[in-house]
């Protein structure tokens, strides 16, 4: 027998997908709101361009189809398996308001679709059925802004059956494929710059929830997971190689001043693990990064 509370869930669920999948008709999804931007050279990055660590790289063979590669945008996915050596995470804890408005600027709007996943990989990290319809509602509309509703239709049934029947790993592997989606219209729009921005905003979210659950059970060995420069340098050195228009973009500005400020407090080169004064340290820059991320309207 399935706890009330479970079944109830459950059924709630079930309705939702017949209400997502008419929202994303192709038709309804608007046309890019910005002028469109140059694909990078596809063969490998372009000269100064920051490689990607090694064990960031996606293995969905879309990603490389549509040139997404090593040398363009890791896999959230990836990003969010920083996490799976922390143990169970409290979801009480590090969940956050989803807000019901959708910002104007594309920007905003493609970092807020990248946090948007992290918060669904947290959902399914802490089996929360109940959950998933903040965000699944959230990602319909960020998508929509961006364009993608037509790639985002072929996940959506799929996202929210495996919720309603617990099937966690395959609800984890259809985020992933969203996120690869949503690169590979980007690219096909020759906007593939709004693909990064979309990774960043889920590695500052996911990061965020790493640092904050480490800072709230501080153990030294845990710290090792949050001593990564080498994705803050990325992040940081991509910025610089977006299109000037994106440059000039104040959130990205302070992001980038931000992903400046962190790399120290990850304890420097030699450093095998963090105190726990250095990990609350850490936790609250992460945190102060992902506001921008996670809350535009105040930004």
């Amino acid at each position: 027998m399935q706890p009330n509370g479970t079944l109830r869930a459950r059924a709630a669920l079930a309705g939702l997908i017949s209400i997502f999948l008419p929202m994303l008709s192709p038709a309804q999804a608007p046309a890019p709101a910005v002028p469109p931007l140059p694909v990078p050279p596809k063969p490998g990055a372009a000269p100064g361009q920051a490689r990607i660590p090694d064990d960031l790289i996606g293995d969905e063979h879309v990603r490389e189809e549509f040139g997404v590669n090593e040398f363009t945008t890791p896999s959230i996915r990836k990003l969010f398996e920083m996490l799976d050596g922390l143990g169970r995470l409290s979801y009480d804890a590090l969940k956050r308001p989803i807000t019901r408005k959708t910002p104007s600027d594309r920007v905003l709007v493609s970092l807020g679709l990248g946090s948007l996943i992290a918060d669904g990989f947290l959902i399914v990290q802490c089996e929360k059925v109940e959950a998933m319809e903040d965000v699944g509602r959230a990602l319909i509309k960020y998508a929509k802004v961006l364009g993608t509703g037509d790639r985002m239709n072929r996940h959506t049934q799929s996202l929210f059956e495996h919720s309603i029947e617990g099937k966690w790993d395959k609800l984890r592997s259809e985020l992933a494929l969203t996120q690869a989606d949503v690169e590979a219209e980007m690219v096909q729009l020759r906007d593939v710059d709004i693909a990064h921005l979309v990774s960043l905003g889920g590695w500052v979210r996911a990061f965020e929830i790493a640092s904050r659950s480490i800072s709230e059970n501080y153990t030294a060995e845990k710290t090792q997971r949050l001593i990564r420069p080498d994705i803050a340098e990325h992040y940081r050195d991509s910025l610089s190689n977006l299109n000037p228009a994106l440059q000039a973009n104040p959130a990205l500005a302070t992001l980038k001043k931000g992903l400046d400020e962190i790399v120290p407090l990850m304890g420097g080169p030699e450093a095998k693990t963090l105190t726990e004064e250095q990990a609350n340290k850490l936790a609250e820059k992460a945190a102060e990064l992902a506001r921008i991320v996670t809350d535009p309207m105040k930004g």
